[in-house]
């Protein structure tokens, strides 16, 4: 039995796909977390953030996202700024910013910086942490004509609370006329479409929301204390012998050049890109030195810094 047929199993929860969307099981799976908030994840098959997956299908989710996002925008796409979330969709967002040509691409982060300045901040109630920085070093990064779009971007809407609670943050500081949400897949169900709907009236805004699919979730009341209440796992088993297991560890200096930004962070203009690639080509035969030619290679990127491992 997989992971994702067990939890449904043992626990109860169950995905349904909607009539005419692709079915939900192409782009994640059920899985478990000890949190009192909320007890289970949907976890992306195509992210690149929990589960190992190749780059090319990365990237070939996020350009299908980003080409919905045209889709509904037009040519208005290369005025518009998108906005990634910490930390699952900070490379995510990048890529979607990326293909539709966005003037400029910012990610919240729950890290503050020293000397940073916070131009805005927004709550994810559910997670484990709640509070969203948003820490552009330009603090008219957020601020451009209002007619210029704001795309959000996630890798799963469960209720949609969350994305609503950021736009309207980022409305109360810098108004824009239209928002437009993109995730990878769309868990509401009509009570919370409609509460989305309803707090778009009352800002006096449009929200609208793409996906790549849309699906429902059924939830056992008695979820969250089952899932609490199991053993912790056995994370990191060491091996028999460690030392019949040892490998080498090479540290390699990354050149990077210090005017250019290496994420989304504190703001990333569209000016900004081909100088970052120019600058990842030269990193990645860099390092590509220290690799045997038909050497087989995991990259592993870590939580807000996503997008230049991926790339």
């Amino acid at each position: 039995m997989t992971a994702p047929d067990w939890v449904s199993a043992a626990f109860g929860v169950e995905l349904h796909d909607r009539p005419g969307a692709a079915p939900i099981s192409e782009l994640v799976q059920l899985g478990l977390r000890r949190n009192p908030k909320r007890a289970h994840l949907l976890v992306s098959t195509v992210l690149g953030k929990h589960l190992p997956t190749p780059p090319a299908a990365v990237r070939g989710s996020a350009d299908d996202l980003g080409d919905a996002v045209v889709a509904l925008l037009g040519p208005r796409a290369a005025e518009a700024t998108v906005l990634g979330f910490a930390e699952t969709a900070t490379g995510l967002g990048h890529c979607v910013a990326e293909r539709i040509g966005a003037a400029r691409y910012l990610h919240s982060t729950r890290r503050a910086v020293p000397g940073a300045q916070v131009s805005g901040t927004f709550e994810e109630g559910h997670s484990h942490a709640t509070t969203h920085l948003l820490l552009p070093t330009d603090a008219a990064f957020l601020d451009p004509p209002a007619t210029c779009p704001v795309v959000l971007v996630d890798d799963e809407l469960s209720t949609g609370r969350t994305a609503v609670e950021a736009i309207a943050s980022l409305h109360a500081l810098h108004p824009h006329h239209r928002y437009l949400v993109a995730s990878l897949v769309d868990m509401r169900d009509d009570a919370q479409e409609a509460d989305c709907a309803a707090a778009a009236r009352e800002l006096g805004v449009e929200i609208e929301f793409v996906a790549l699919t849309r699906g429902r979730i059924h939830l056992p009341a008695d979820l969250v204390d089952n899932v609490c209440a199991l053993d912790p796992a056995d994370l990191n088993p060491r091996v028999p012998d460690p030392a019949a297991e040892r490998g080498t560890t090479t540290v390699v200096p990354a050149p990077w050049p210090a005017d250019v930004p290496d994420g989304g962070r504190h703001g990333f203009l569209a000016s900004d890109t081909s100088r970052f690639h120019l600058a990842v080509d030269d990193l990645a035969a860099h390092v590509a030195g220290y690799l045997a030619p038909d050497e087989q290679v995991t990259v592993v990127g870590h939580e807000e810094l996503m997008y230049l491992p991926l790339c």
